[in-house]
C-alpha cells in the first residue's frame, strides 16, 4: 500500500454507490485523516437554498459551485497541515474538472464508485434515506455518471463488492487513483 499523507482524496459516484461508508471506511484506514462530506455544505444554506435538479436554474448552478467551493478550500486546509482528506460528494459531469482544479493540495487522486445502475436501486431501497425520487432517478444520474463524467482517476464498478472490499482495491490501486502530484 503506497502511503497517503497530507493528501486529498475524492471519493464520487451516484447516490447510494455506498461513498459515505467507503469514504469513512478509508479514512479509518488512515493514521491521521479527515471525513469531508460534501452534502454537509448543501446543507448548511438555511434559508434560500435551491437545490440541485436535472434541470437546474442559475442560483441552483451557482449554489453547487459554492459548494464544491467550500468543500475544496476546506479540504486543501486540512491537507495542508498533515492530514489526509477524503472528500465524499456526488461531483459528476463537467463539476469534475473544476472540483480537481480548485483542490490545490498534493498528491491529489479520485475514487469513481460506479455500481451498476441495478446494484445501486437495490442499495437504494435497503437505506434509511431517501436519494431518489422526485426529479432525481437512477437511471439518470447513472446517464450523467457513464456519459458526461471524464474518466480520470480509478472508476470501480462496486457492484458485487463489500465497502470493506473497495477500501481494500482503492488502497492496492493507489497510483491509478491519482490525478496529480
Amino acid at each position: 500500500m503506497q502511503e497517503l499523507s497530507s493528501a486529498v482524496v475524492l471519493v464520487t459516484g451516484v447516490m447510494a454507490s455506498g461513498k459515505s461508508t467507503v469514504a469513512q471506511l478509508l479514512a479509518e484506514r488512515l493514521p491521521r485523516s479527515v471525513h469531508l462530506r460534501g452534502d454537509s455544505f448543501r446543507r448548511m444554506i438555511v434559508s434560500g437554498r435551491e437545490e440541485f435538479t436535472p434541470q437546474p436554474t442559475a442560483e441552483g448552478r451557482a449554489q453547487l459551485r459554492l459548494r464544491y467551493q467550500a468543500s475544496a478550500a476546506v479540504a486543501d486546509l486540512y491537507a495542508q497541515a498533515g492530514w489526509t482528506v477524503v472528500v465524499q460528494d456526488v461531483v459528476l459531469g463537467e463539476h469534475l474538472d473544476a472540483y480537481l482544479d480548485a483542490v490545490t493540495a498534493r498528491p491529489l487522486y479520485l475514487v469513481v464508485l460506479a455500481p451498476r445502475p441495478e446494484a445501486v436501486a437495490a442499495r437504494e431501497a435497503g437505506r434509511h434515506k431517501n436519494g431518489y425520487g422526485g426529479p432525481w432517478t437512477v437511471d439518470i444520474l447513472d446517464d450523467a455518471l457513464r456519459r458526461d463524467t471524464p474518466l480520470r482517476g480509478l472508476w470501480l464498478d462496486t457492484s458485487n463488492q463489500t465497502p470493506h472490499q473497495t477500501v481494500e482495491q482503492i488502497l492496492a490501486d493507489l497510483a491509478t487513483a491519482r490525478i496529480v502530484g
